[in-house]
Formats: structure tokens, sequence, C-alpha cells
């Protein structure tokens, strides 16, 4: 059986609950101790940074990409499995993604909302069938949840839509969504 990849998208800061940087912690481990392979942006700060230490230190394999206008900016951690620099944003969306089994979204900003609605969009457009967890930590992502049950609701995309995402509460249920469906 080949090694099973997870791209996690996630914030390049910390953001402002301990919970956060918790749950990153907690769920680089947990991948690396099922053995999976953590793909993510390549850097060193904030989130990003925490899953991938977590990973590392567990044993587990990393595969980081991330862009050259970025490598200062996010700090990128050149001691990864792998580590790819690209050279635009959308390059390295599409190398994560295409490395991956599935995708996990932690809390963070602009830059992974705009990698969700991509990996989400590209599903409804049947460019992949890959799962889409979205880990809810500390209720971050409720607001989203609410925007696309409205998006469906007033007619602005198919209820399949919202069965592309799964919900999870806590690292331990994104992963027991992942063994699901990666099984």
């Amino acid at each position: 059986m080949t090694v099973k990849s997870v791209c996690v998208y996630c914030g390049s800061r910390s953001g402002a609950m301990p919970a956060y940087a918790t749950a990153a912690r907690d769920f680089g481990l947990m991948l690396a101790n099922e053995g999976w392979r953590l793909v993510y942006g390549a850097g060193d700060v904030g989130l990003m940074g925490e899953v991938a230490r977590a990973a590392q230190q567990a044993g587990g394999q990393t595969f980081g990409v991330i862009p050259v206008h970025l490598q200062r900016r996010e700090v990128g951690k050149t001691d990864l499995t792998t580590f790819v620099v690209t050279e635009t944003m959308h390059e390295r969306k599409k190398v994560m993604i295409m490395n991956a089994d599935a995708v996990v979204v932690l809390p963070g900003g602009p830059g992974s909302l705009d990698e969700l609605f991509e990996a989400l969009t590209w599903r409804q457009l049947g460019l992949h069938d890959k799962p889409i967890v979205v880990m809810n930590i500390e209720g971050y992502w409720d607001g989203l949840r609410a925007l696309i049950e409205r998006t469906v609701d007033q007619g602005f995309a198919d209820a399949s839509l919202a069965g592309f995402l799964t919900w999870a509460d806590t690292p331990a249920a994104a992963m027991a969504a992942l063994r699901t469906t990666l099984s």
C-alpha cells in the first residue's frame, strides 16, 4: 500500500486562541502516527510551523511547497522530507493538491480561504474527487459553514456543494473522517 498524503491548509499566524496551535500540533502528530505524509505550504511560522514540526518530531514525512516570494515571509522550512519552491501562488496550490489524497483545513486567514475555495471549486467542477475536511476548532469556521449553506439556499450552488465538505470539531474527528474516506 502506498503512503497516503494529506494536504493541510492553515494559517501562517497562530491566531488568537491557543486551541488553534494545539490542534495543529495534535493533527501533525496524528498524521505521522498514521504513517501519512503531510503536504502543506512549507512555512515555519504560525499554524503551518506547528503542524510540520509536530509531524517531523513524530517521524512523519513532510512535503512543503512555497512560492519564491514567500520564502522569507513564511520562513521556508527547508528541513522537510521534500521542499519545493514554485514561481507563483497558483503553482503552489496546484502542486499541493496534486500531491495529496485529501485536504484538511485548519483555522487560517485569506490564504487558507483561497486554498479551500480553489479545492472546493475544483471538486465541484469534477477536477478531483478528494475529500475535504474543515477542522472547525472552537467554532472558528461557523461563519464559513453558514455562508456555504446560504450559497446553496439562495440558488448559487447545487446542494452537492455542501456535501463536498466534511466538518470536524477536533483533530481526532478529522482523522476519523479521513480514515473512512482514505481506506
